[in-house]
């Protein structure tokens, strides 16, 4: 079938959430022609339509340590100019957490892509990619206006699900297949607080009163560990309460009964805050996400696997391009969450091979479907080493044009040099 070229660029972006937009911002500043492809009619993906904090910025403890930097600070920056962003301890002591108003981050997203010089086509999904040999050449894209193709030289597949990899053949493993995968949850937001009072209780408190509950038969919470914090709008608390199991997220059957079911579930959980806990009597409901938040879903098989010995071992690595000092936080199925730490005050680094997928010669990947074993994933995808990495893999797509469009032809000195001058933090010693 013939299809149209809709548009073409230098790079081109699949996906436009937190790693997509910092991978579209740092190749437009590097001077490619970028085109950042998104299906819904916003940027941010799951920081501005699932979750109102970034996790990752600060190791975990009491020196409140920051190990990212560049891009990512800057839009930490950005939101502070508006009196969006206060930070905050973690609920479970993994470190520093930055929260934001969601709105507002969408707005900020877009002025900084915008002022970059990235071009932006909402509203597009990816449904198949055109290859020559070992290149992808474009990707198939549908909207309401038909089939089309985007053409490209060097293609950064940040789409959290992998389906530029997948669609391309590059191999992956599916979530699950080394461990349960990680559940999924539906946030929500609850208006008229009464702060002073309803923050007093302590998260030990609420777990237990939450047991309570459930043994008394009135309530159904699945997640007994759940937590509620506050957020930059006066009387107005966030949640991360929900857990929805056993869901292939790259299934739309079966994504359809997760998004009711956590809705479903999200409602008890209203039900019980007000009922239960002082200061939420009279509540009421803001908004739920916009979709379903999915931690877990195709991970590539990369040019080098992260793994669970890299993690606890704080490994580096000589092609680093991020860091990462977060808690390995498996959201298995239960009613509890698996944790497990680094050596205090320690991180380790992502390494540049764990974003070049194999068998293709022009793709990088960046986020939540990097090349990493399922319990290095439950530490790496913090929304923090997302955008790091998108940083990293936008300046690497840049890069690459200036050797053929390899991206396994980019210097490692010179990116990280790269990196460096724009802010980025890492080790890179091996």
């Amino acid at each position: 079938m013939h299809l149209p070229v809709f548009d073409s660029a230098d790079v081109v972006v699949l996906g436009a959430g937190s790693a997509g937009c910092t991978a579209a911002i740092a190749a437009a500043r590097a001077g490619a022609d970028t085109l950042l492809v998104e299906r819904y009619g916003f940027l941010g993906g799951a920081s501005t339509m699932v979750l109102d904090s970034f996790y990752g910025f600060y190791i975990p403890g009491n020196d409140a340590r920051r190990v990212v930097g560049g891009i990512p600070w800057e839009i930490v920056e950005r939101l502070r100019r508006y009196g969006m962003v206060i930070e905050r301890p973690s609920s479970y002591g993994a470190g520093q957490a930055v929260t934001y108003d969601p709105p507002t981050l969408q707005v900020v997203w877009e002025q900084t892509a915008l002022e970059a010089g990235v071009r932006l086509r909402l509203h597009t999904f990816c449904l198949d990619v055109q290859k020559e040999g070992d290149r992808v050449t474009g990707i198939v894209v549908g909207g309401k206006s038909g089939m089309g193709l985007i053409t490209g030289k060097v293609f950064v597949d940040t789409s959290g699900d992998a389906d530029l990899c997948f669609r391309a053949g590059a191999p992956f493993q599916p979530a699950g297949e080394d461990g349960p995968a990680q559940s999924l949850t539906t946030t929500f937001r609850l208006g008229n607080v009464d702060e002073e009072r309803a923050l007093k209780v302590k998260r030990a408190d609420l777990v237990q009163m939450m047991k309570e509950a459930n043994l008394s038969g009135d309530y159904r919470l699945p997640r007994e560990e759940g937590s509620v914090h506050r957020t930059p709008l006066r009387g107005v608390v966030a949640t991360n309460m929900t857990r929805v199991a056993y869901v292939d997220g790259t299934d739309p059957v079966e994504l359809t009964k997760a998004e009711v079911e956590g809705r479903r579930q999200a409602m008890e959980y209203v039900r019980f805050l007000r009922e239960r806990i002082p200061g939420y009597e009279q509540a009421y409901l803001i908004n739920f996400s916009t979709q379903i938040g999915i931690r877990e879903t195709r991970r590539v098989y990369g040019d080098y696997r992260l793994t669970r010995e890299d993690v606890l071992s704080a490994r580096h690595f000589p092609d680093a391009i991020a860091q990462c000092g977060a808690p390995i936080e498996d959201h298995h199925p239960g009613s509890d969450t698996r944790w497990e730490y680094l050596p205090a005050g320690a991180t380790y680094d992502i390494p540049l091979r764990s974003l070049i997928p194999q068998t293709v010669a022009n793709v990088l990947t960046a986020g939540r479907c990097l090349s990493a074993t399922h319990d290095a994933h439950a530490s790496v995808r913090s929304m923090g080493q997302c955008m790091a990495m998108g940083q990293a893999a936008g300046t690497a797509a840049a890069l690459a044009l200036q050797v053929d469009n390899s991206v396994r032809g980019v210097s490692v000195p010179h990116l990280q040099q790269q990196l460096r001058s724009a802010g980025a933090l890492f080790s890179g010693a091996g």
